[in-house]
Parts: structure tokens; sequence; C-alpha cells
């Protein structure tokens, strides 16, 4: 459950590449590597972002590091009369995914677009929900794609990131860490052929607490924030509402 890094930074371009070549085999790792648990934190994901938004007639949704698309149909499943932007930098990912836009209803809601997060071709309150899984830990400096997430909100928006609890922390006794650490590479490289899934223990390892990325996403200009550990911390949802001012949809 990895995307590439959302912007032109060094190394980007070679790390896009890396997760390019293993675009057939995404889908796949990513029901094998988290043991089937990735949808439903995916369809969890998808709950949240449209809570509240009811009794809102075709909300305008935004889903980054949109990858293979697996949030933007959970959105769809949920509100069929969403338009979901779904972006993300990596072509080869978003090319795959659209392949799963296989019905009229799904190709009239979702639309696919290359772009830089921290620099997003969207106009300021834009957008009433924003989503993205597995993302924000590829994205440097993360404080330009928050700041963009909270610029195209609609005030009283929120925006839900997914993403793994940092792997600095015990889970499971230290099981789950022996598994990050050790077996998940080692699996993803013997599917893949690829050393994706090292770099993506490495940025687990890396990333911060879910109290420091709150503080970064309320640095940001984000308002209320919290967050929900899943699977006993293993991925983290975070809930970032945009404080209402300005002009509303």
């Amino acid at each position: 459950m990895n995307k590439v890094p959302l912007g032109p930074q060094n190394g980007a371009r070679a790390v896009s590449d890396m997760f390019g070549r293993i675009v057939r085999w995404y889908d796949p790792l990513n029901r094998l590597l988290s043991l089937g648990m990735d949808q439903g934190w995916r369809a969890c994901l998808a709950r949240t972002a449209l809570a509240g938004l009811e009794e809102t007639a075709n909300p305008r949704l935004l889903d980054l590091a949109a990858g293979t698309l697996d949030v933007s149909l959970a959105l769809h499943a949920r509100r069929p009369d969403a338009a979901i932007i779904a972006m993300d930098y990596c072509r080869p990912m978003l090319e795959k995914g659209e392949k799963k836009l296989d019905t009229p209803a799904r190709r009239s809601s979702i639309a696919t677009v290359t772009a830089d997060a921290r620099r997003l071709p969207l106009p300021d309150n834009s957008v009433q929900a924003v989503t993205m899984a597995f993302g924000i830990r590829n994205i440097s400096p993360r404080a330009e794609a928050m700041s963009e997430m909270c610029r195209v909100l609609r005030p009283g928006g929120r925006a839900c990131i997914l993403e793994f609890g940092s792997g600095r922390q015990r889970i499971w006794k230290g099981l789950y860490n022996v598994y990050l650490n050790r077996f998940l590479p080692l699996l993803g490289k013997l599917v893949s052929g690829d050393n994706a899934y090292v770099y993506l223990a490495r940025t687990i390892r890396e990333f911060p607490t879910a109290a420091e990325l709150a503080d970064e996403l309320r640095t940001s200009g984000f308002g209320r924030v919290y967050y929900i550990p899943l699977t006993s911390g293993i991925v983290c949802l975070y809930v970032a509402e945009k404080p209402l001012s300005g002009t509303a949809l």
C-alpha cells in the first residue's frame, strides 16, 4: 500500500519509475501484504470523508494519491452522484485504475488527473472533501501538500488521510515490526522482483507519530484535527477540518 512521491523533487522520478514497474502487482500485493485488510481501511476512509455530506447534492470530492482508484471507487459506491477528481503523480497507476471504470456511471463520476499534490490545479474552496490513502508519507515537504488540501477545501470541509502508523512504535508485542522490517520487503520482492517494498518499510519506520502528524496538519491551517487508530495502530485515519471562515461553496 504505497504511492510514489507526488512532486518533482530529487529522486522522485526514480521512485515513480520504480512503482510504475510494479503497477501490475500493486493491487494483489496490497491484498496479500495487508492480509486483506486494506479494503476495509479504505472503506472506513470513504465513510468518514462523506460524513456530514448526506444532505449535499452532487458533492465535489478530491482523491489525492489516487493510485489505482480503490478509494475513488469506494467514494463512488457510497455517493454515485458525487463528482470525484482522482489525482496522482504516477500516471501508470492512474492508467491501471482507469480499467476499473467499467460502467458509464463510473466513467462519468470519476475523472483522473496527473498532478503534484503540492501544487493542486484547483481553485480555492472548490471541493467539499479530500481523501488520501497511503500517500502523505511519500511527499516532501508534507506541509506544502497539507496547505494545498486546506486551500482547495470549502470552509467546514474535511481532509481524511489514511496512513501507516509510525514503525517506531511496537505493535502486537513487536510482531508487526518484525513483519514490517523483514517479511514485507522479502514478500514484495519475491512477487514483484523489485525493491519497492524495501522503500515502503523504510518510509514507515521514519514516519512521525500520529500526534506529530496531527500537529503538522494544524500548522498547515486546519482547525479541528483528530485521528483514529485502526488495527491496533498499524494504520491511522486522520480527520482535519477547515475552519468555518471565508467564502463557502
